[in-house]
């Protein structure tokens, strides 16, 4: 049993700790919306993997980056509102999704698993996925940290200086669908964005750089893991849900702090 903690805890830990500062991006562009949409996209990853039979986080991450790619294209057209554009595309993939796996034949899905997550069903090889997954992320977030910071500052301003406004805001979708590939066995489909804006806002009360911002995010997300996984085993409560609701916690204790106290 000791093991099998172990194993939630150390993939928990290291979705965590990937989480944080991409989801500093999230929290200053202001892209919960388009991080539900991704999410919610998910299912209908997985049901193309089932369908094609190919490994179902490439499926998911590939789904993501199609969607994306549609998302940019359409936002060019202006023909109608980004948020409402999110929103049909968000609740479209999910209904797609279900309806794709309600038609598949001699396939037995534990729906409430990708919906909610199941983190203590984690298994070594899904540390390799996590791991693996999380190390190239964070390389490509280090290398384009300058130019994405550039473009969430003031993006005319950036692209008057060079900087390829159209590629770095795909890399950030790409790496965003990379997250939510790699976390959806965390807390689920319907749960990722929450634990790539909690601790990102939470941070955000005690950081004075972009950068502190990201370390603390990551702290902060792997601590919401270790206290939703103990509430988990000791009140017997689903273990991806506890862990947002940790985070939750964690996001309105730093917020009752004073403001100098919780910089301290």
């Amino acid at each position: 049993m000791a093991d099998f903690l172990l194993l939630a805890l150390v993939g928990g830990a290291g979705i965590a700790a990937v989480a944080g500062p991409l989801g500093a991006f999230v929290v200053w562009r202001r892209m919960a919306y388009f991080g539900d949409t991704l999410a919610h996209s998910a299912l209908l990853g997985v049901a193309l993997g089932l369908l094609f039979e190919i490994n179902l986080n490439l499926a998911v991450v590939a789904c993501c980056v199609l969607l994306s790619l549609i998302l940019v294209a359409l936002q060019r057209q202006h023909l109608v509102a980004t948020d409402t554009l999110l929103g049909i595309m968000a609740h479209s993939s999910l209904s797609l999704g279900l309806v794709a796996v309600s038609l598949l034949d001699n396939v037995r899905i534990d729906l409430m698993q990708y919906l909610f997550g199941d983190l203590l069903a984690i298994a070594p090889a899904d540390l390799v996925w996590i791991y693996g997954g999380g190390v190239l992320v964070l390389i490509m977030l280090w290398r384009l940290w300058d130019q994405l910071l550039a473009i969430t500052i003031n993006e005319e301003l950036a692209q008057v200086e060079g900087v390829n406004t159209l590629r770095v805001k795909l890399a950030l979708m790409l790496l965003i669908a990379t997250v939510i590939a790699v976390a959806m066995k965390l807390v689920g489909i319907l749960l990722i964005t929450s634990l790539l804006i909690i601790p990102a806002a939470a941070a955000r009360r005690i950081a004075d750089t972009p950068e502190k911002m990201a370390l603390f995010a990551s702290l902060l997300g792997m601590v919401a893991v270790l206290a939703g996984l103990t509430a988990s085993w000791f009140l017997d409560t689903p273990a991806g849900p506890s862990v947002v609701v940790a985070a939750l916690a964690e996001f309105m204790l730093l917020y009752a702090l004073p403001r100098g106290l919780s910089r301290a």
